[in-house]
């Protein structure tokens, strides 16, 4: 572990993708909501800049309560991840790191690990930039790779919700990194790529930011991934 710190620290940090699928009808969720922002906010791993998305999963939603964040496409997702990471299991809390590595979500520790291991793996740079309505994404020198998707997401920092019945009855939850619109919006079949994207928005969400990233379809690798301020 201590070399491969070595190895990253004289490097620029790597965007490392981090997912945590999640519900608020899990009383198990929150202590993962909090790693994952806490990842976001403190950057704790060096050489390596954490990219967090919180995916809500939609099947707490006849348990109890009706997650407003949920969608089943990252129900979806995750039991596309579940061969690869989980041995066929799907649960919440879960991270997963660079398409490649499950932890407990609320596991800080195994998440950091993971996070470095992931740092110092080939990767490839995503460069974004506003172009009017549109997102510009420029992939460079990607490693080498079989078929990969670029996807496009939307979050939105800073929510909160009252949650009235279920698990967590009572309780105020607060969430970071909430991924309102995941999609995919090219294919990286080489080494760069450049494409426009006309992001899928809401008038409601309140200062949404972007994130980018290729995943190797066969693998669930993360080649790289980059973010878009507000």
């Amino acid at each position: 572990m201590a070399l491969i710190v070595a190895a990253i620290l004289a490097a620029s940090p790597v965007p490392v993708l981090v997912e945590l699928f999640t519900s608020e009808g899990c009383s198990s969720c929150p202590p993962a909501d909090a790693v994952l922002a806490r990842l976001v906010r403190a950057q704790p791993v060096p050489g390596a800049t954490v990219i967090g998305l919180s995916e809500h999963v939609d099947y707490w939603d006849s348990l109890g309560w009706k997650d407003r964040f949920s969608n089943a496409l990252f129900t979806e997702r995750q039991q596309d991840y579940a061969p690869v990471v989980a041995r066929g299991r799907v649960y919440t809390p879960q991270m997963v790191v660079g398409g490649r590595v499950g932890v407990l979500g609320s596991g800080e520790m195994a998440a950091r690990s993971a996070v470095a291991h992931a740092a110092a793996e080939p990767h490839g740079t995503l460069r974004l930039e506003r172009r009017g309505k549109d997102v510009h994404v420029t992939g460079i020198d990607l490693p080498a790779h079989g078929d990969a998707h670029v996807l496009l997401a939307v979050v939105e920092d800073g929510l909160s919700n009252r949650v009235l019945r279920g698990e967590n009855e009572g309780r105020t939850l607060s969430h970071a990194a909430v991924v309102r619109s995941l999609r995919r919006i090219g294919i990286a079949s080489g080494p760069s790529f450049e494409l426009d994207a006309r992001p899928v928005l809401d008038a409601a969400w309140k200062a949404p930011r972007f994130i980018a990233f290729v995943q190797e379809e066969k693998s669930r690798k993360v080649l790289a991934a980059a973010e878009l301020g507000p």
